[in-house]
């Protein structure tokens, strides 16, 4: 007899589900056994990325979502719960940022910015945590970043503080949940191959006058384990975080970055 998936029949919202990090993590952890609600501000590319879901064998469900909207997550926690009739893991993914000196930003980035990075993942993670309380189970784990815990690369200082709030929250959000037996823990990426990030990569190379794959091995060069992460990095973590095997892990931050900092 196979042996029964981590996650198996557990119902698992994601949310930037539709590309990069979130999607990775929507199909780890069907793959894992879980049904998934796969959230975007994107519909169509949330559809994609559900369809995928139900291709591994499990139940899932589009929801276009502004998590920088109170009445938005709302919403969709309702239809989530009313769908599957329970919430058991939550990953905070979704997020924003662009590449910019901290003298050029501006107080659009500081709006555009904290409003998904850090009021989007505080009100989806107090709004499951009412459905999970009840229950006494649940995982919720919030994607940070190291520029969190000020790594030099990071795409800006907005997002740096952002990120360095998720993790404050992750902490104290953890101390105050731990009554009901919900854990908390957050991972901190480093440099992550996406559509972005190449893209992000291929302008730098453009402004330096240099080729991508000249960028590339700069970009390379400062990671010890040589290598930056594919989004399915980040994901295996997830899913480990949202499985028993996690259960007594709570209030952590978990870097991911080839080993560039030690916090």
């Amino acid at each position: 007899m196979a042996p029964r998936p981590p996650l198996a029949d557990r119902v698992a919202i994601v949310t930037g589900a539709a590309h990069g990090i979130g999607k990775a993590t929507a199909l780890a952890m069907a793959e894992a056994g879980a049904h998934v609600a796969v959230i975007d501000i994107d519909q169509a590319a949330a559809e994609k990325t559900a369809a995928a879901v139900t291709g591994a064998g499990r139940r899932s469900l589009a929801i276009a979502t502004d998590v920088g909207d109170v009445a938005s997550i709302d919403r969709m926690v309702r239809q989530v719960a009313g769908a599957f009739g329970q919430i058991d893991v939550l990953v905070n993914n979704a997020g924003v940022t662009r590449r910019a000196y901290i003298m050029d930003l501006t107080e659009d980035d500081w709006d555009r910015i904290m409003r998904v990075n850090a009021k989007g993942v505080f009100f989806c993670l107090q709004r499951v945590a009412r459905e999970m309380i009840p229950r006494r189970q649940g995982a919720i784990v919030n994607i940070a970043s190291i520029a969190g815990k000020g790594y030099v690369g990071a795409s800006n200082a907005i997002y740096a503080q952002s990120k360095a709030g998720v993790i404050g929250l992750t902490r104290l959000a953890a101390l105050q949940l731990a009554r009901h037996n919900l854990n908390v823990n957050a991972i901190c990426p480093g440099t992550t191959v996406t559509a972005l990030s190449k893209a992000n990569l291929e302008g730098r190379a453009r402004e330096e006058g240099v080729s991508v794959e000249e960028m590339e091995r700069r970009r390379n060069s400062v990671i010890p384990l040589g290598r930056a992460n594919d989004p399915e990095d980040i994901a295996a973590l997830a899913v480990f975080l949202a499985s028993p095997g996690a259960r007594n892990i709570t209030g952590q931050s978990f870097n991911v970055d080839g080993g560039v900092i030690f916090d």
